[in-house]
């Protein structure tokens, strides 16, 4: 005989739990294909700029109304205090983190500036990076990071999350293993230590729209393969051996975006772990 309820309302309980991850999986997946794809639409358009706000601010209102109806929590991950501050740094570190990786190929060779492009042109990349930062963040850090941490831990969603975002990029041009992995250590991991240090999605959110607007906005090179990037503020071309330049991947495959960017995962990881961030396995288990 059952001693009380609670064993008997467990397996209910995880089955609502199950169904409202993959409800919320499923939602944010939806929006991470539209949002800027319809931001894209418009090409090098300064409308792209606005429009691609636009649909940033509409993503965080869906998380927002998601989080409160399907979890019935608030999101504090998106609290207002301390969004400036959060976007302000991210976007600074993840334009600085990208200014050294470049600064390395072109000191051996792997980059040069062609030419100038458009003020234009770097209007139109900032709104779709707006749109696509915040879209790819609250899919791979707001839902999945929050939701695969519950059952195996800090460690586990690092791993998978990154491995997941890395993969969703051999659908670009010219994809390679290589470009995958490289995004999966480079970007996956930084973003999820970003969010494990701040429990915030503002400074990974920052760091994914700084680090592409430097790629595509103002050093004009391929982004995660993506040849079709606007100028931007230069034209830029990469050259030689890929393991420096990247290759047609773009500066996303070089070993030193690899390195540069491993070096800041680190530091996160450090400052989650001082502030008691990393959570063991199933310790937070619904």
């Amino acid at each position: 005989m059952p001693h009380d309820g609670a064993p008997a309302s467990t397996p209910r309980r995880s089955r609502r739990t199950a169904a409202r991850s993959a409800l919320l999986l499923l939602l944010f997946g939806a929006l991470a294909a539209l949002l800027p794809g319809v931001t894209g639409a418009v090409g090098a358009s300064v409308w792209a700029l606005p429009l691609g706000v636009a649909a940033a601010a509409l993503g965080l209102w869906a998380y927002r109304l998601a989080i409160r109806r399907i979890e019935g929590r608030e999101p504090l991950e998106l609290s207002r205090e301390g969004a400036a501050r959060g976007l302000g740094w991210g976007t600074s570190a993840g334009i600085g983190v990208f200014t050294v990786t470049i600064t390395a190929i072109a000191l051996l060779g792997g980059y040069r500036v062609t030419g100038w492009g458009s003020f234009e042109a770097f209007l139109a990349v900032c709104g779709l990076m707006c749109a696509v930062a915040v879209a790819e963040e609250l899919l791979f850090r707001g839902v999945l990071f929050r939701i695969v941490e519950e059952v195996v831990g800090t460690w586990g969603a690092l791993a998978v999350s990154s491995a997941l975002f890395g993969g969703l990029h051999l659908v670009n041009p010219n994809a390679t293993l290589w470009g995958a992995l490289a995004i999966a250590l480079e970007a996956g991991l930084m973003l999820g230590a970003a969010y494990a240090a701040t429990r915030s999605l503002w400074l990974p959110i920052g760091l994914h729209l700084g680090w592409n607007t430097a790629q595509a906005g103002i050093f004009g090179t391929a982004v995660s393969g993506s040849e079709e990037a606007f100028a931007g503020l230069l034209t830029g071309e990469t050259s030689g051996p890929a393991a420096i330049s990247g290759g047609a991947f773009g500066p996303e495959g070089s070993v030193f975006a690899v390195l540069f960017c491993g070096a800041v995962t680190v530091c996160l990881l450090r400052v989650a772990h001082r502030r008691g961030h990393i959570v063991p396995r199933a310790a937070r288990r619904a």
